[in-house]
């Protein structure tokens, strides 16, 4: 056989899977969590690693009537090539029961195949499914199995009573915000939520970033507090920089 010719029985799969097992993220705690903080929040914000489990996301290059002979490089995209991944039953497993006081939201970001697991892992928490708190337009699709993918969401979850005292009514659902790194959210969630309850605890789970008014939990948090800033508001003061250097 030519050494330019696939092996028989070469899939797309195939392929792919080695470089997925080379690319992965391990968790590097001897424990999967950390502690979680002694205190009760009346607000949770969480952006749970979701595990796919390994599931490569469809475009051309996988189809051989499209890529023949698999000679084009392979598209390959999955949330453990940036971050350690947690299967459904090990979040499970996080005790945040504990960190949530008798009236308290939980804010979690999720993704259309991960929506079931969302709504049974918030019950695991000891809450109660609500609604759709937010929709994201990405303004950039994902290839998809069935269409192209472009959203994800953040559904709401109630334990006990609707924290008091209510702050901003006028938070829209929806977001327009083009797609930023890899998992990177857009803050005017977090702007959002914390408009809408100012003077309640609240701490963001697997964060990546260090509010101020906030407290966090996760991997990768900076060590400094940073003000939540919009994509409006940064691009204001780009603007206002550079009016300052011109004038």
């Amino acid at each position: 056989m030519a050494d330019n010719q696939p092996a028989q029985g070469v899939t797309a799969y195939s392929l792919y899977n080695v470089q997925r097992k080379a690319k992965t993220k391990v968790n590097p705690l001897e424990e999967i969590y950390p502690s979680l903080p002694q205190k009760k929040y009346q607000v949770i914000y969480a952006d749970p690693p979701w595990d796919y489990g390994g599931k490569m996301q469809y475009d051309k290059t996988t189809i051989k009537g499209e890529n023949i002979d698999f000679k084009k490089k392979i598209f390959i995209s999955s949330a453990e090539f940036k971050y350690p991944t947690l299967k459904l039953k090990q979040l499970k497993e996080l005790d945040v029961p504990s960190i949530a006081d008798d009236n308290c939201l939980l804010f979690m970001w999720t993704t259309g195949p991960q929506m079931a697991n969302s709504i049974e892992l918030g019950q695991a928490w000891g809450f109660e499914y609500k609604t759709v708190a937010f929709v994201w337009d990405k303004m950039v699709h994902n290839p998809g199995r069935y269409t192209l993918s472009q959203t994800e969401f953040v559904l709401v979850f109630k334990r006990g009573k609707f924290p008091q005292p209510r702050g901003a009514r006028n938070v829209r659902q929806m977001m327009r915000i083009h797609r930023g790194e890899h998992s990177a959210k857009p803050t005017e969630v977090i702007d959002g939520i914390t408009r809408m309850f100012p003077n309640q605890e609240k701490i963001e789970l697997f964060a990546r970033n260090n509010y101020i008014g906030w407290d966090n939990w996760g991997l990768e948090i900076p060590n400094s507090k940073i003000e939540i800033a919009t994509e409006l508001e940064e691009q204001e003061s780009h603007s206002d920089d550079q009016l300052t250097i011109t004038m």
